[in-house]
Order: structure tokens, then C-alpha cells, then sequence
């Protein structure tokens, strides 16, 4: 059945039936039906995947076309994290186009401004990300560099991508500022270019002086504005400042011994420490605990997660233990999800790392 609806998508005009009969199809597939039927129908999920590579940049009224892009998107996502039963090899042929010539056609429709392709393309870029932050070796290759290449020279170094840090910075935001081509700008290129520098790729377009001074001050006043009222955050601020959040936490674990970086970001300490007191903030709102097991696939903690990395970063670096501990806000947080045994592994290293710190060594071992 799948494998006669993927040979239907050579026959033009492309029947609204087929697209409706895949969505159905690939919505059925979840958790642990996932990996068999992809064993099933390998070959023509890859076809059905370079297929949608290379429509992603024409643009579709046909609205079940559209929901099977959106439900394929959903599809690759929990594709990239089936941990059994799936080699990293076959993610690799099915996620990565074969050739640059449908990422290149995609970026023709950005700079064209085509917010539909943005929309859908960002799904497909985001999953990407996804897939390297799993498997940081496939940072290496060509499609992922040519792809984080052209978000540094052409998106995050642009004029809009500075336009957008601006609109954030209002404390009153609209819904309406969260189009496709700014949570592409903000949340996608920002996404992807934090896991990218994770694989410490060579010959990057960028410094990170570069990038701190596009985006630091921007993203510091972001935080202040923003981190006071955690709980009337939309789905989309929350994914931007996640993204970004990690983006500047990249770059500060990459250079952070060095001077010149931390007079960029923090040029005094007063900068310093208001950010960490949003910080705390951040990892102090319980909410964001409530699907904690799930800290690769949700914002919520996957922001924690990065805030913990990053405070862990500022201690290890900024000489300030001293504030830490006069902080028991941060301490009884960071206690309480110590107590908690449903969290991940990586949070746990991250409590115990910075607790141990903020407190003398006697201390520690009584946690």
C-alpha cells in the first residue's frame, strides 16, 4: 500500500487522495512501530524523502499536501531519537539529501522571501539539527556545512536577523512578530548554528567574537525584559530564546578563557550578574520540569538544560562562587531536582557539578 502511493507521486497531477492516504499513514507509526515499518518500507521512504527535499521549495496551495509534510516533519523527528533497531546509517540516508542542489533551490525561495517554504523548510532544517546533535561526527558533512555556512553569512549576520533580536526586546510582543521568516531567522539558524559549533567544525565562516557582538547585547536584554514573566511566554518566545540561549552558550563554552570574549558579553559585572539572576530564574520555574524526561525533544527542558551548562560555564570561569552562595534561591532549586529521580542523567552531572562549585568540599559530600 505505502509502497504504491510513494510510485504515485510521479503521476501528474499529484492526486490529493495520495497525499491524505500518507498523512494517515504516517500518523498511525509512533513509538514502537516506528523502526519496523521503516525496515518495511525503507527504499521508498527514501524516495519519499528526496522527493519532499526537492519540493520543499515550490510552493503548494494543495492543503493535504500540506499536511503530509507537516506530518512527514513530525515522522523524522522521532525518527532521529528511536535509539534501537535503527543504525545511525540508515537516519543518515533518510534525513540528509543526497546533494546540495535542493538545499540550494530552498535557499533561492528564503532569499525571495517565500514565507511558505520558510514555514515548512524550517521543519526539515530543524530535524537536521536534531540529527546532529545526536551524532556530532555528521557535522562533517558537505550538506550540513554548506547549510550552516550560508545560516551565519546570510541569516544570522543580516540586517533582519538584528531587526528581529530588536523585536524581542520589547516587553509587550505580539503574536503576529512570530512569523515563518522570523522564527526561521531566530529559532531555526540559531538552533542549527549552537549544535554545528558543538562538532567544532574548521574554516567557519564566523568568529565567535563575530557572532557575540551580532547578537550579545540583544540577547542579555532579551533575557532581563523576558525571564520575569516566564509563565505568559508563547510556544514560539519560549523556542527562541531556548535557541538562543544556546547559541550564546556555545560560544561562550568555546572561548570562554578568553578575555576579550567576556568583555564583549559581560562588559561589567553588574551585565554579569543580572544575567545571573534571570538564569536562576529560568531553572527555578517548575513548570519547565514537567516533561523533563523528554529534555531532547521539548523547549522547556531543553532550556533548562542549557541554562544549567551555561551557569555551569560562569562558575567554572567568572570566579564568583561567592554570589552563588548568597543566592538560596539557586541552591534550594537545584536540591529539589537533585531529589527527583525521574530526571535524566545529564541534569543530575549538571546539579552535582554546579552545587559542588558553590559549596566547600565538606558540604558537597553531605549532598
Amino acid at each position: 500500500m505505502f509502497e504504491q502511493l510513494i510510485a504515485s507521486l510521479n503521476i501528474s497531477p499529484m492526486s490529493n487522495d495520495v497525499f491524505h492516504q500518507l498523512t494517515s499513514i504516517l500518523t498511525q507509526q509512533i513509538d514502537d512501530s516506528i523502526a519496523p515499518f521503516i525496515s518495511q518500507v525503507f527504499e521508498s521512504l527514501i524516495f519519499l524523502e528526496q522527493w519532499t527535499w526537492q519540493k520543499l521549495s515550490q510552493e503548494s496551495d494543495q492543503t493535504y499536501h500540506r499536511e503530509m509534510l507537516h506530518e512527514l516533519a513530525s515522522f523524522n523527528k522521532q525518527t532521529v531519537f528511536i535509539d534501537d533497531h535503527m543504525n545511525h546509517d540508515d537516519k543518515v540516508r533518510l534525513l540528509i539529501p543526497d546533494t546540495l542542489d535542493s538545499i540550494n533551490l530552498i535557499f533561492e525561495q528564503f532569499n525571495n522571501n517565500q514565507n511558505s517554504c520558510m514555514a515548512v523548510a524550517s521543519l526539515w532544517f530543524d530535524n537536521l539539527s536534531y540529527l546532529i546533535q545526536e551524532y556530532p561526527h555528521l557535522g562533517r558533512s558537505p550538506v550540513i556545512i554548506h547549510i550552516n555556512q550560508y545560516f551565519g553569512q546570510r541569516l544570522l549576520m543580516s540586517e533582519a536577523y538584528e531587526s528581529y533580536l530588536s523585536e524581542l526586546r520589547q516587553s509587550q510582543l505580539s503574536p503576529s512578530i512570530f512569523s515563518a521568516k522570523q522564527l526561521l531567522y531566530i529559532k531555526t539558524c540559531s538552533f542549527s548554528l549552537n549544535v554545528y559549533l558543538h562538532t567544532k567544525p574548521e574554516n567557519f565562516c564566523l568568529t565567535i567574537d563575530e557572532i557575540l557582538e551580532k547578537i550579545g547585547s540583544h540577547y542579555l536584554q532579551i533575557m532581563e525584559i523576558h525571564c520575569y514573566n516566564i509563565s505568559t511566554w508563547s510556544k514560539e518566545l519560549l523556542a527562541c530564546i531556548t535557541h538562543l540561549t544556546g547559541l550564546i552558550d556555545i560560544c561562550y563554552d568555546t572561548n570562554k578563557k578568553e578575555e576579550q570574549l567576556n568583555q564583549i558579553l559581560f562588559p561589567t559585572k553588574q551585565i554579569l550578574f543580572n544575567l545571573i539572576e534571570v538564569l536562576i530564574r529560568v531553572v527555578s520555574y517548575e513548570p519547565f520540569y514537567k516533561d523533563i524526561s523528554n529534555q531532547r525533544l521539548e523547549n522547556g527542558p531543553m532550556f533548562v538544560d542549557i541554562t544549567l551548562h551555561f551557569i555551569l560555564n560562569i562558575l567554572q570561569t567568572q570566579n564568583i562562587s561567592w554570589l552563588f552562595q548568597s543566592m538560596t534561591n539557586l541552591s534550594d532549586a537545584l536540591l529539589l531536582r537533585a531529589t527527583n529521580k525521574s530526571i535524566p542523567n545529564q541534569y543530575f552531572f549538571y546539579v552535582y557539578s554546579i552545587l559542588g562549585e558553590i559549596f566547600s568540599e565538606e558540604k558537597s559530600k553531605e549532598i
